[in-house]
């Protein structure tokens, strides 16, 4: 038997070598620029330059002077974009002259020559979507009484799509709920791993968090986007959509994927915050809920409708704790209640580490969004509470960071979670 592990060991390195090959090659002698806005007129040239060439891939769009914006471009377009921000009066300064290198860095230093050990430890690699929902069954079989595994829905690739419920194991069915998901964009993979420290908080450091559990049970999807997330593995480190592919017309470009927080029905398509561009990063689909992978978490919203108080929607990267609305600068009736939690995270954490967040609607804070799931989630559903949490940044373009800054990340946004939930529990 010794023959077969190693031989399936060398098949691990050998996949894993061409994947690396891949990603490098797609991105060979891309580069990277930080964009600098000086004022309030050069901040709304730099969102309009980032909306009107979809080939130019901004990573954040600065929406204060005092923020620097990124973006990603293929070599052959360098001197356009040069050209354009110097007739826009932007200052920049190239980053990284060839991105390829640090994607190869970064697939080495996450690279394992032995299958993982479950229950996985988040702070050890990235791990991919099928080693998380093993990781869910092994949970399920450790913590018989207190762990539920369900496939709520598929992807549009046919990957289970598995949600871990997580209780107290008094089998109460009238208990209110938390539900957390991740990965809805694909690249941002420090968030499934904040789903796992959130099982192993709840679950292996019980003692220190039943009060969590006394009242409320934790649903959590740790990757919406799973075939989007595993191309970002395979292929494009910076893939953000899903795979579905669109199909735009005979003789057209076809481009795959659609965003899926601009895929929700809640306003839907409004030319503010989305895009009907096929090949844009922020396309909104053909029409709401065209994406499996959204189905999904609107069925498991509607599932607990009535007893989910607090809908927790992880991405990265910023520092934000972001609230509905998207779409206007208006606010929501509850807007001050989900005020008190997000500032109960952000003094818990500056507390704790001195790091600070930015916080409030997410129309003023960031940018406009049209179709995201927190607003669905109050718009539509009427859960009290909703929150898209922007982790915080890491590694050389903040969505990369590397394995070595994971533990950090994930225990300074544990504790704004947790500080989120008791004010939750206290108010509802």
């Amino acid at each position: 038997m010794w023959w077969r592990n190693n031989f399936q060991i060398l098949f691990g390195l050998v996949l894993i070598g061409v994947t690396f090959v891949r990603s490098f090659e797609l991105y060979k002698n891309y580069k990277i620029y930080n964009v600098y806005a000086q004022d309030e007129h050069q901040l709304r040239s730099l969102y309009e330059l980032s909306k009107a060439n979809r080939k130019y891939d901004f990573l954040n769009v600065a929406r204060r002077p005092e923020d620097i914006s990124k973006v990603l471009i293929p070599p052959q377009l360098n001197d356009e974009l040069r050209e354009s921000l110097e007739r826009l009066q932007l200052n920049f300064t190239l980053l990284h002259d060839d991105i390829s290198e640090v994607i190869l860095k970064e697939r080495q230093e996450n690279l394992r020559n032995t299958p993982p050990e479950y229950p996985l430890n988040a702070f050890e690699r990235y791990y991919r979507h099928d080693e998380i929902n093993t990781h869910l069954e092994v949970l399920a079989q450790l913590y018989p009484t207190r762990v539920y595994v369900k496939t709520f829905g598929w992807s549009y690739e046919r990957r289970p799509l598995k949600v871990i419920t997580i209780t107290n194991g008094d089998k109460r069915h009238d208990k209110k709920v938390i539900f957390v998901d991740a990965a809805m964009h694909a690249r941002e993979w420090i968030t499934p791993a904040m789903t796992l420290h959130i099982m192993r908080e709840l679950l292996e450091n019980y003692e220190n968090n039943k009060d969590l559990l006394e009242e409320y049970d934790w649903v959590i999807l740790p990757v919406v986007n799973a075939d989007g997330y595993e191309y970002s593995h395979e292929v494009s480190r910076y893939w953000r959509k899903t795979r579905r592919p669109n199909n735009v017309g005979v003789g057209e470009e076809e481009c795959y994927g659609t965003d899926p927080n601009r895929n929700f029905d809640h306003h839907w398509g409004w030319e503010e915050g989305a895009s009907p561009d096929p090949c844009d990063e922020t396309y909104h689909g053909d029409k709401a809920f065209s994406e499996p992978e959204t189905q999904v978490v609107r069925d498991i919203l509607h599932t607990y409708r009535g007893r989910m108080m607090w809908y927790l929607t992880l991405h990265s990267y910023g520092n934000y704790f972001l609230l509905p609305w998207g779409h206007t600068n208006e606010l929501p009736d509850n807007y001050f209640d989900m005020m008190d939690v997000a500032d109960a995270a952000a003094m818990a954490i500056v507390r704790a580490t001195g790091s600070s967040y930015t916080y409030g609607n997410t129309y003023q804070v960031m940018y406009p969004t049209s179709g995201d799931s927190a607003d669905y989630a109050v718009g539509e559903v009427k859960i009290p509470i909703a929150i898209c949490i922007e982790m915080s940044a890491g590694g050389f373009l903040g969505f990369d960071p590397p394995v070595r800054q994971i533990e950090q990340i994930l225990e300074e946004t544990w504790i704004g979670v947790r500080a989120m939930a008791e004010v939750v529990i206290e108010k509802y």
